[in-house]
């Protein structure tokens, strides 16, 4: 049976996993609206416009976060490769899976593990919580350590890492994750690393938010490091990047 995603799934987890931040930033509009007729008439029209700006922003967030999770066709996975014959299949998340079941549906003969390096200890971030109360994890999910997965070497034939290995904030805890993939591969496997980037339009859509990114040049040498080679880079929206990545010396 296909797993559907719900219409407006994505904007709405959004919402209500980071439903503190909305409530905080309309009352503190509304206060700053109600107090702008405390000040001079003539500052009176730069406080609205300020306003104005900061409540903009905020909904051009959503309405971005809602065309790519939710208008896009980025969960239809046109964007890898479905051969029949792979057999072993990982799936790596940082305590939030949307995609394990979608995946499944796809390789539906293929064995796939999936692995959540969520630490509570380092990720704290109370929106995480509210998602893994409010989606149970996928059937036989293994927590892990980023630099230690439970798999012999050369033993997997795909690799998603979807939103996910940006979560890793140390530079040489991230190599040493995608060291370790590039351990678990097959030499003719590929890695496909989904994120947005810190760039002008991530900015544009999610303002200081996009400093949760990390850049295309952070991520060229993460790569580099971990000796992978990037097989092919493609915009899945403009705000997405998709990183296909293979072993170093494995044709393309």
């Amino acid at each position: 049976m296909e797993t559907l995603r719900k219409p407006f799934q994505g904007v709405t987890n959004i919402i209500r996993f980071n439903w503190h931040f909305y409530a905080i930033a309309i009352v503190l509009l509304s206060l700053t609206m109600y107090a702008a007729k405390y000040f001079e008439v003539s500052f009176r029209p730069l406080i609205y416009l300020l306003s104005a700006l900061a409540f903009v922003t905020m909904l051009l967030s959503l309405l971005v976060s809602m065309y790519i999770y939710d208008i896009s066709d980025l969960y239809q996975f046109k964007w890898i490769q479905n051969d029949k014959s792979q057999s072993a299949l990982v799936n790596i998340h940082a305590g939030f899976d949307e995609t394990s079941a979608l995946i499944k549906d796809l390789h539906k003969d293929a064995t796939l593990h999936v692995f959540d390096f969520y630490d509570p200890q380092k990720h704290t971030e109370i929106s995480i919580k509210r998602a893994r109360k409010a989606y149970p994890c996928f059937p036989n999910t293994i927590q892990v350590q980023t630099d230690n997965l439970p798999l012999p070497d050369a033993s997997v034939d795909t690799i998603f890492v979807i939103f996910a290995a940006h979560e890793i904030r140390d530079a040489q805890e991230r190599v040493r994750f995608f060291q370790e993939l590039n351990r678990i591969l097959k030499q003719e496997g590929t890695i496909y690393v989904v994120e947005h980037l810190r760039d002008l339009l991530n900015f544009g859509a999610y303002n200081i938010g996009f400093l949760h990114f990390h850049s295309q040049q952070t991520w060229y040498d993460t790569f580099d490091k971990a000796h992978l080679k990037i097989k092919t880079e493609t915009k899945l929206t403009p705000f997405i990047s998709n990183f296909a990545l293979c072993k170093h010396g494995t044709s393309t």
